[in-house]
């Protein structure tokens, strides 16, 4: 066989291969849709008590996430109900630990219950980006994992300070946003400014498909940016979650993609 023929062969077996992606999604947060996405999706974080949820709630959804063979993760957040966890806390060290400490514990022990196996750990809303970005508290969080005995992978963000200091001790998979739209410095445009959020399946889809296959991102001032993902979330509470979700399936194997099951 000629070099010609054999690249051009090699060019043809490699279109050929799909590419296998996974897209969580936070569930457990009374959002009233988890039974559309979950069937849409390949790994979902659950909240455990922080900003939102508790037994029951853990409970209804790890039941339907092994119904839809969906991989589980605990979603902790900073205990404040009262702003769903999405705006910054003051709180002492020792005061996070217990929150975290009793969250995880509380939903280890409900899949325990339920016989499934926690694939990761995913921090929610402002504790995400705190230990992001953060080292004081990001240590605390890692502490706390620590501790428990934690052995699951935890989803973090590109580049950040949480990812530099879990990659020696934890497995960690790097998270991009299918439904958020990015800052250059790849920080999430804060929810209170205009189009923070991805309203429409064609511009969520767009964002993915991107992202998968440049490994890019093109940001709230139309610049593109490199990143990488090992993993995509759209939010639970998207109020167009289902649309986007049933779009970006019409598309995947358009473009010889799969979704990791």
């Amino acid at each position: 066989m000629n070099k010609a023929l054999f690249l051009k062969e090699m060019i043809i077996l490699s279109q050929m291969t799909k590419i296998s992606i996974d897209i969580n999604a936070d569930l457990g947060e009374g959002a009233g849709q988890d039974h559309v996405i979950m069937p849409l999706i390949s790994s979902c974080n659950i909240a455990c008590g922080g900003h939102t949820g508790g037994k029951e709630s853990i409970n209804d959804t790890i039941k339907l996430a092994g119904l839809n063979n969906v991989k589980i993760g605990a979603h902790p957040s900073y205990p404040d109900k009262e702003n769903f966890g999405r705006v910054n806390m003051e709180i002492s060290d020792v005061d996070l630990e217990e929150s975290l400490k009793n969250q995880l514990t509380l939903f280890y022990q409900i899949a325990k219950q339920n016989h499934q196996s926690v694939s990761h750990i995913k921090a929610h809303g402002a504790l995400y980006n705190t230990i992001a970005k953060d080292e004081k508290t990001a240590k605390i969080y890692l502490s706390t994992l620590s501790k428990l005995g934690v052995n699951a992978k935890l989803y973090v963000p590109y580049n950040s300070v949480i990812y530099q200091l879990a990659k020696s001790n934890f497995d960690c998979l790097v998270e991009a946003f299918i439904d958020r739209a990015y800052n250059e410095d790849l920080s999430l445009v804060g929810r209170n400014k205009e189009n923070a959020l991805h309203k429409t399946p064609e511009k969520a889809w767009k964002q993915l498909y991107e992202m998968v296959t440049q490994k890019e991102v093109t940001t709230i001032n139309r610049h593109k940016i490199k990143i990488y993902a090992d993993t995509f979330c759209i939010h639970g509470d998207h109020p167009n979650a289902q649309q986007i979700l049933e779009y970006i399936h019409q598309n995947l194997s358009k473009h010889n993609l799969s979704l990791k099951k």
